[in-house]
């Protein structure tokens, strides 16, 4: 298993699989250097995140290919970028998850807590979580 920062040459993988967000912005992603990849012989998940106030890592995504969750997968990748942003300086990171959404239970086992919400109307409760890079 490898965790590396995603490059232009996964672009075609990413372009197809990632639906979440505009080709442009995934591009824009990947140059700039915030998109971790996690491949065994190919791709199989990927975390991306931006700065949330222009100044906090917030992780806006992470996914695995069906057949792949439930691996561990998941903890490792999180892991990794959390030690990435501990080393860049930042003490905080945050992520959000929908209520009706399995993911609030997965941070909170790596040790994200409640620390906001977001009510859009006719949308489920947004949950926002943090977490202290120690």
């Amino acid at each position: 298993m490898t965790i590396r920062k995603a490059s232009q040459k996964d672009l075609p993988f990413l372009l197809s699989h990632d639906r979440h967000i505009a080709a442009d912005e995934i591009r824009s992603v990947v140059s700039l250097g915030r998109m971790l990849v996690l491949e065994e012989e190919h791709i199989i998940g990927w975390l991306r995140w931006n700065l949330f106030w222009d100044n906090t890592p917030f992780m806006n995504m992470l996914y695995f290919l069906e057949g792949e969750r439930g691996k561990s997968f998941g903890r490792q990748l999180v892991s990794h970028w959390e030690a990435l942003m501990k080393a860049a300086g930042y003490a905080l990171v945050m992520t959000s998850t929908q209520s009706d959404e399995t993911a609030q239970h997965f941070y909170r086992r790596l040790g994200y807590v409640d620390s906001g919400a977001l009510l859009l109307k006719d949308e489920p409760l947004e949950i926002i979580l943090t977490k202290t890079l120690r």
